[in-house]
C-alpha cells in the first residue's frame, strides 16, 4: 500500500516526468496535490499499469486532486539545456502552474533543483512508494502518450502510437530509412552508428 505523502502536516505535491529516454517528442512533467482522504487500491507506478488502468486513474486523479498541472518541454529546449535540466524545468513549471502553492515537494528520482524556498525531498522509485508521486507519474505518462499518438497521424512510418518515441528497434529502423523529423531530439544518439540525419 502506497503512503499518501512524506509529511502528513503539510500541503504536499508529488512530481514526476515521462519520456526522458525517448528519441522523439517532449519530456512531460506533472505535479499533483491530493486530498488527505484520497485512496485508490490500484494506484501505483504508471509503468506497472496497463494503458486502460492508467486512463481510468487519470480521470479519477483529475477529478479528485486538489490541483494538478502537466507540462511538455519540447525537443528544442531539451537539445538546448539537456534532458536532465529539461526534466527538472518541466517539474518546476508544473509546480508553478498549480492553483495551490505546496508547502513541501516530493520528487521521483534522485535529482532536483530547489524551487524557491519550498523544502523538498527526492525519493528513488517514489512512484512506487507515495500516492501523489504515482499520480504525477500517471498524468505525465498519459498526457505524453496522447501527444505522441496524435503525432503518429502525421508520421505513421515511425509508429509512435505504439513505441511513443522510445528507442525500439523498429523506431531506429524507421529513422534509418526515413531520416529524422523536427520532433526527434537532435542531441540524442538516434542511431548507433551516428549517421548524419536529415530533417
Amino acid at each position: 500500500m502506497l503512503k499518501l505523502k512524506i509529511n502528513p502536516f503539510l500541503l504536499e505535491c508529488g512530481t514526476d516526468e515521462a519520456g526522458r529516454g525517448c528519441l522523439a517528442g517532449p519530456v512531460t512533467a506533472a505535479a499533483v496535490i491530493l486530498p488527505d482522504n484520497f485512496k485508490h487500491p490500484f494506484l501505483t507506478d504508471s509503468k506497472q499499469l496497463s494503458e486502460k488502468k492508467r486512463m481510468e486513474l487519470k480521470d479519477i486523479i483529475e477529478k479528485e486532486a486538489i490541483c494538478f498541472k502537466v507540462i511538455h518541454i519540447m525537443m528544442e529546449e531539451i537539445d538546448k539545456i539537456n534532458i536532465l535540466n529539461a526534466s527538472i524545468l518541466g517539474m518546476h513549471r508544473a509546480i508553478e502552474g498549480l492553483s495551490s502553492t505546496p508547502e513541501f515537494i516530493a520528487i521521483d528520482g534522485n535529482r532536483f533543483k530547489p524551487f524557491g524556498k519550498i523544502p523538498f525531498e527526492c525519493v528513488v522509485k517514489g512512484d512506487g512508494k507515495f500516492m501523489h508521486i504515482a499520480a504525477a507519474s500517471i498524468l505525465a505518462k498519459t498526457y505524453r502518450d496522447e501527444y505522441m499518438m496524435a503525432l503518429h497521424n502525421d508520421f505513421p512510418q515511425y509508429n509512435w502510437k505504439q513505441n511513443k518515441g522510445y528507442p525500439t528497434k523498429e523506431h531506429r529502423e524507421a529513422i534509418r530509412n526515413h531520416g529524422a523529423t523536427v520532433f526527434h531530439r537532435k542531441s540524442f544518439k538516434l542511431l548507433p552508428e551516428q549517421l548524419k540525419l536529415t530533417i
